[in-house]
């Protein structure tokens, strides 16, 4: 495995961490928590956003305009059987979710929620980490490197290893900010 490799992967770990803060509601309107909402739409599990414009008129209104009306009843009944905590309201043509403000005991379960989002980025990074060790290891076992250029390597690892971890760690503290900031 090469150390490009290594990076790449470690990279789309960090950026699969901010993809998931993303559907971390804060206090004001984020369309980004809709993201896993799943709807059944004609017997199929579709994402919301493919099936209605979604828009946030202003920081406590999302808005979802289904490009099918017929969907409108399916997409409700998603949106209430998620788990992202919002009652829709139903005008017949749009469903509207406010967002109330957060309670101080919402906002530490939501740090929480975003802690441990982080924990499962950083065991990623280390799962990157252990199979390019375990490869250096296999080609020093076969001779394609040399006991110095392994060590190099690993070294090389764990500096990338310690880089990205950094950056996960830096996002959450930006989450717990933007969670923590009323």
């Amino acid at each position: 495995m090469k150390l490009s490799e290594v990076e790449s992967h470690m990279q789309k770990a960090v950026e699969a961490t901010q993809r998931s803060f993303n559907t971390i509601r804060t206090g004001r309107a984020n369309a980004a928590i809709l993201d896993r909402v799943q709807v059944e739409y004609y017997g199929t599990p579709t994402p919301l956003k493919s099936l209605a414009g979604i828009s946030t008129p202003d920081s406590t209104t999302i808005t979802i305009q289904p490009y099918d009306r017929s969907s409108l009843n399916l997409i409700e009944k998603a949106i209430l059987t998620s788990d992202i905590g919002l009652t829709p309201s139903n005008d017949g043509s749009i469903i509207r979710l406010n967002i109330p403000p957060l309670t101080s005991d919402r906002r530490k379960e939501l740090v929480k929620q975003a802690a441990k989002m982080a924990e499962e980025g950083k065991v990623s990074i280390r799962n990157v980490r252990r199979d390019a060790i375990d490869s250096i290891r296999k080609q020093e076992k076969a001779g394609e490197v040399s006991e110095d250029e392994a060590r190099d390597l690993q070294d090389n690892v764990q500096k990338l290893t310690d880089k990205y971890i950094q950056k996960v760690e830096q996002l959450l503290a930006e989450k717990e900010t933007d969670i923590t900031t009323i």
